[in-house]
Parts: structure tokens; sequence; C-alpha cells
């Protein structure tokens, strides 16, 4: 089964930084984006960041300018360096990958078990 394994969770103060990171384990035939999502108490869950297989990028409104996703393939890790942090960055992180496996046709999305940011004002 596919396992991501998320780390570098933790407290910052508002303006600092962390860097997030994703390894990723399992097999899957085809890999078509990964990418990181986040979810506060009472809120639903939304998609910071993704990075295709291409090298193609997204970013959710507010997150842009400050958040950069990145990957490094050899370790088959991604990245999430979050910079400029603020209060409303506190949420729980988690890593995605959005694959085939098998003898599937259509992608599915795999997650990890999630990290903690707290952002302090």
């Amino acid at each position: 089964q596919v396992r991501l394994v998320e780390s570098g969770g933790g407290l910052a103060q508002a303006g600092g930084s962390l860097r997030l990171s994703c390894a990723a384990s399992g097999s899957i035939r085809r890999v078509d984006a990964m990418g990181w999502a986040r979810q506060a108490p009472g809120k639903e869950r939304e998609l910071v960041a993704r990075i295709s297989s291409a090298g193609s990028t997204t970013y959710t409104e507010s997150v842009k300018g400050r958040f950069t996703i990145s990957i490094d393939t050899a370790k088959n890790t991604v990245y999430l360096q979050m910079n400029s942090l603020k209060p409303e960055d506190t949420a729980v992180y988690y890593c995605n990958i959005r694959g085939v496996r098998g003898s599937a046709l259509l992608p599915s999305d795999y997650w990890g078990q999630g990290t903690q940011v707290t952002v302090s004002s």
C-alpha cells in the first residue's frame, strides 16, 4: 500500500518559517501529482499546494508568495516550505499523492496522517 509520512510540523511565531517533509513509499504505477492539504478544527480540508508530474505547481490564494512546494525524486519526498507564517495557517497539514495503482484506469488520492502546524501571533 501507499504510505505517506509527514514531518516538520511544530510551533512557529507569526512571520516565521517551517519546512514540512513527506516521504512516500509503496507501489504505484503512475504518479500524477503530489500535494499538501490542511484542515483546521471546524473547517473543511483545503488543498494548499500541489505539484504535478510535469512540475507544474498550484497554490491556494491565501498562501501564494509564501509557500513553496518541491520534490526530491531521489528521496521520494515532497516538501512544503512555509515562510511568513500567519496564525491563520494553524492547521493539521496532510501530504497527498494522486496516482494510479495496479490495473486501475482512474487515479486515486492517498493521504498521510498529518502533522500539526501552530502559528502564534
